[in-house]
């Protein structure tokens, strides 16, 4: 039987990743899952030692918390709290290592929201391909 359309192969495979394991790329229920525990993680932090409970300001300082958490995180040591209990990390493609600059620019566009919600058929984001990285299982 013959099969319509081309065969891009397994998602990662155009950038030289393994199919499965590590170093494989994330798949999105985890990605979503990693950012659900960092978005909660900073709301909790903003609720409860800048806003003491006033709630319309703490939405605006979690996403300033998630900003510093995630250029401090990812620039260093290439993941987030979440993405590190959901086995995951960020690499840049030619280096393999996120330099701060790079992961500066991966978290402006990632708080932008939009850029994030477009993906490539590998599952990167635009906030990924624009910043040359990637995220991978550990």
């Amino acid at each position: 039987m013959e099969e319509a359309g081309a065969d891009f192969g397994f998602p990662g495979e155009q950038l030289g990743l393994p199919k499965e394991g590590p170093n494989s790329i994330a798949r999105p229920g985890r990605r979503l899952g990693a950012l659900a525990v960092d978005w909660a993680l900073c709301v909790l932090i903003a609720y409860g030692l800048i806003t003491h409970g006033y709630g319309p300001a703490t939405s605006n300082w979690a996403l300033g918390i998630f900003f510093v958490l995630s250029v401090l995180t990812v620039g260093t040591v290439g993941s987030t709290p979440g993405k590190r209990l959901f086995g995951l990390r960020v690499v840049a493609l030619e280096t393999g290592t996120v330099s701060p600059g790079r992961a500066l620019l991966r978290t402006v566009l990632l708080c932008l929201a939009i850029p994030a919600l477009i993906w490539d058929r590998d599952g990167r984001g635009l906030h990924d391909r624009l910043a040359k990285t990637v995220e991978v299982r550990i």
